[in-house]
């Protein structure tokens, strides 16, 4: 079964790490994404011994470190910053196993105006496929955010995990309005991912455009047992908000067992 988290992007983007640990598990939540630069200010610049804390903290707290968020992104015509964005990544890849996190998000963001789709598409694969094959060294996985236009689209995703060929590169299912097929179902592009899964990020649970009871199901078929994080706006109450989402969250669960939509 799924476990629940959130990630702070946004609606914890203010939060620091001590009001993190201390509300998510008063809340229920078995685990947070950290998005980089947020309030929390788990990035690049700590040192050996605050990175050594941090991971304490989590150690001694029942909030797991579900993963980093990042916004590194490889799909530019200028090879000189998808080059930055690969060594970026790389050095976000070991602050995720000096502090304990299992997995890095990163993304593509669209196709550069003009750009032939393909060859762009390939030219992610590959810089995947390099960050993959380092951050295995360190025992933290790579996880390929299904965003931006055009790469969003889930038969694109599947060709940028064709080209990327690596085991250490995974997909972060984003729950988008693309997801959804001509017969109002998930089930054909989820099919096209569903091995390579390893984080899902969640949105308005009452949305019902999105069929949020299939995307359970299809979960619960594959015996996904990581985590679906809340990704939603901020608010002027979060932990009253994150309880609502709990109870939503908490109502599918049986429900997915039996019904799609």
């Amino acid at each position: 079964m799924s476990r629940l988290g959130t990630i702070t992007y946004n609606i914890a983007k203010d939060w620091d790490l001590d009001r993190i640990l201390k509300s998510l598990a008063k809340l229920g939540y078995e685990g947070v994404e950290l998005r980089t630069s947020h309030a929390h200010k788990v990035e690049v610049n700590l040192n050996k011994m605050e990175r050594e804390s941090i991971r304490k903290r989590f150690d001694d707290s029942p909030v797991e470190l579900a993963g980093l968020g990042s916004a590194f992104e490889y799909q530019n015509a200028d090879m000189s910053i998808v080059r930055k964005n690969i060594e970026a990544t790389k050095e976000y890849v070991r602050l995720a196993h000096d502090i304990g996190a299992p997995g890095v998000k990163v993304r593509p963001n669209g196709i550069p105006k003009g750009a032939n789709l393909e060859k762009t598409l390939e030219q992610i694969g590959k810089a995947l496929h390099e960050v993959g094959e380092d951050a295995e060294g360190f025992g933290v996985e790579i996880r390929v955010e299904v965003h931006g236009a055009v790469t969003c689209e889930l038969p694109n995703i599947a060709k940028i995990m064709r080209y990327a060929d690596h085991p250490n590169v995974y997909v972060c299912w984003n729950s988008n309005p693309t997801d959804v097929g001509p017969d109002g179902t998930i089930q054909r592009n989820f099919a096209l991912v569903a091995n390579k899964i390893r984080e899902v990020h969640l949105h308005d649970l009452t949305d019902d455009k999105y069929p949020w009871r299939e995307l359970f199901r299809l979960l619960k078929a594959i015996k996904y047992n990581g985590f679906t994080l809340a990704e939603i706006p901020e608010s002027s109450d979060p932990e009253r908000v994150l309880t609502y989402f709990k109870s939503l969250w908490e109502a599918y669960q049986p429900l997915s067992a039996s019904s799609v939509k």
